[in-house]
């Protein structure tokens, strides 16, 4: 009986890893719709945390060449700005969705701004982390695939378009 409660309790805690989580979460965009994640249930999706005011937002043109590749065999971006590393993105939402898309033609989806370190983390960073530690800066990236794991993550100085992420996502499409 002590056994069976024990493998119960685990199963309980890890209870966040399994995709249909994901897929129970919703994220506000920064047009105000709802983006209901099990939408995105099949497809291969690349979770960003993007930002105006960094060193990396030049990533944003070849994040956009990289959905342009691949959306028509169910891949996805979506782009989570923050503003916890250096106040990089002090604009509001609307001006950040207005940046990405005239600046550098952004047309996959940006959420609200979403704090991705400390406590106020949301629910769809934590279940991205996985335990994995946080977020190190802007422009990291996590690639989860059709059934909601994660199967990736990669550094901000990992380019959109290079061979180590673009080699993954042709793995799983």
């Amino acid at each position: 009986m002590k056994i069976r409660n024990v493998i119960l309790a685990l199963f309980m805690s890890m209870a966040h890893v399994f995709a249909g989580d994901l897929y129970s979460l919703e994220v506000v965009k920064t047009d105000g719709e709802k983006l209901k994640l099990a939408d995105l249930k099949g497809k291969t999706v690349l979770f960003v945390n993007v930002a105006t005011r960094c060193g990396y937002t030049g990533q944003l043109d070849d994040l956009e060449k990289l959905y342009q590749k691949y959306k028509a065999k169910n891949f996805m971006i979506v782009g989570v700005p923050s503003n916890d590393f250096g106040g990089q993105t002090p604009e509001g939402n609307k001006e950040v969705a207005k940046f990405c898309r005239l600046k550098y033609g952004v047309t996959f989806p940006l959420t609200t701004k979403t704090p991705v370190i400390g406590n106020k983390k949301p629910e769809l960073i934590k279940l991205l982390l996985n335990g994995g530690g946080d977020i190190g800066w802007n422009f990291e990236k996590f690639l989860v695939n059709k059934e909601g794991k994660v199967v990736g993550r990669f550094k901000s100085s990992v380019t959109p378009l290079s061979n180590d992420l673009t080699k993954k996502i042709e793995s799983i499409l």
